[in-house]
């Protein structure tokens, strides 16, 4: 084996990104405060070619010094809109058609693995860092999704959850 270089990787330009047919998924992050995640869900949403982000709430927006240090460039690709109420954005979603799910766990969820896709345009709401989604956004949502975990934390960092459920519906979408 050996590793390939930068050429070799193919990677698009802004502007091919940008003009690109996109994975009709978008990220919808509901009050979340670490920078260093809000970043690092640029990038997730950068590598798997998504819709965009919407950014909730008092969520923190680009350009941000501390964002950039974890995006690396993803927030000049990736499609964005900020949100006062997350609320605002579900709705906004619904009307365009996209099926809205809350990771997060909670009563009655479907675990990822058993996730049955019929959606063709999905929403994925993740919550703060320390309380999670709001209910009152659970409540409009058509399920929760939730990470299968069998340790003795059952708490995986955002910005990791998002790369797991992203990379899990993408593969079953395909």
């Amino acid at each position: 084996m050996r590793k390939l270089s930068i050429d070799e990787l193919n990677r698009k330009s802004t502007e091919e990104f940008k003009s690109a047919s996109k994975i009709p998924i978008v990220i919808v992050l509901d009050n979340v405060r670490s920078m260093n995640n809000i970043g690092s869900v640029f990038r997730t949403a950068d590598a798997f070619l998504l819709e965009g982000i919407y950014l909730c709430g008092v969520t923190a927006t680009p350009p941000h010094r501390e964002i950039q240090k974890t995006a690396l460039g993803a927030t000049e690709s990736v499609s964005w809109r900020h949100f006062p109420a997350t609320i605002d954005a579900v709705n906004d979603l619904k009307k365009e058609g996209y099926t809205v799910y809350a990771v997060e766990q909670a009563e009655n969820s479907t675990m990822l693995d058993k996730l049955d896709l019929s959606a063709k345009k999905i929403a994925l709401v993740f919550g703060n860092e320390v309380s999670g989604v709001e209910q009152a956004i659970i409540d409009t949502c058509a399920a929760c999704i939730e990470i299968p975990q069998y340790g003795t934390k059952h708490s995986i960092n955002l910005s990791v959850s998002v790369g797991i459920v992203v990379w899990e519906i993408c593969r079953k979408l395909k």
